[in-house]
């Protein structure tokens, strides 16, 4: 009898031993698929970075953009309209940086908080560049500025086409600044230094928009729909520590006008 007691003793222990080694290899499956580390590939002629979501999107610009995040509210829009897909969302804004930054972010490892792999080294499928009209070139005067820009996005848009032909390239114009109160709580400005300060930052938006409708590339215009009835950037959108970044509502705004364009316009095969 008591050999019995023991034997069975014997084997529960062993069945929660080997239960105990199922649950913790299945919780480390669980945690570790197979397939979700990115892999390199041969892409357009290099080898490349792969995702193992069903469709990798770059978004390069300034703070405006870096203050997406993570890119969650991207996401969670975009599966509204692709709810059977997953995205992997890459964002390049780097906070103080203008528009001639760019190259080298496409061409070169950067360091930003963290190290970027080169852009060029991905294999997205679609890149989103923002306008930087908050961080012009103000070191020139306007004209010669907006010439720069011009010649700036006109090297990139043929990198982008030489060295990722396949993937689809869409400009963003971001948030309207507001006039009357861009930078106020950051920096203590005359109103009509104020203004001229957002004029220049305007002017910046409106030639990127130029550009894009120039050269027949798609724009998603959150300029001119975040604008109030006097051309100014609705509060609602602004941070009111600033008066320059999103708010949380902007966040929002931006993110929600970028997915639904992504779908109206078929950029992504759904």
């Amino acid at each position: 009898m008591l050999f019995h007691k023991k034997f069975y003793l014997f084997l529960i222990t062993l069945f929660a031993i080997l239960l105990g080694i199922s649950f913790f290899q299945n919780k480390d499956n669980k945690k570790s698929p197979p397939n979700s580390q990115p892999k390199n590939i041969q892409a357009d002629g290099r080898m490349k970075v792969k995702y193992p979501e069903d469709y990798t999107i770059v978004i390069v610009g300034d703070s405006m953009t870096e203050k997406l995040g993570n890119s969650d509210e991207i996401r969670s829009y975009l599966k509204n309209y692709y709810p059977n897909k997953t995205f992997e969302i890459l964002n390049y804004g780097f906070g103080s940086t203008n528009i001639l930054s760019v190259q080298k972010r496409l061409e070169e490892e950067t360091f930003f908080g963290r190290a970027f792999r080169p852009i060029l080294n991905i294999d997205f499928d679609l890149i989103l560049i923002e306008s930087f009209g908050n961080n012009p070139l103000s070191e020139f005067p306007l004209d010669v500025g907006l010439n720069k820009q011009n010649e700036t996005l006109d090297k990139i848009i043929e990198t982008l086409k030489k060295e990722s032909p396949s993937s689809r390239i869409v400009f963003v114009a971001t948030i309207s600044p507001n006039k009357n109160l861009y930078g106020k709580g950051q920096v203590d400005l005359t109103p009509e230094v104020r203004e001229k300060w957002a004029d220049e930052r305007i002017a910046y938006i409106k030639n990127h928009i130029k550009y894009a409708n120039d050269h027949q590339i798609l724009l998603i215009n959150i300029f001119e729909k975040s604008q109030d009835e006097n051309g100014n950037g609705k509060l609602d959108y602004l941070s009111s520590v600033d008066y320059i970044h999103p708010s949380p509502n902007g966040v929002y705004f931006i993110s929600e006008q970028i997915a639904k364009f992504i779908s109206e316009n078929n950029i992504l095969t759904p």
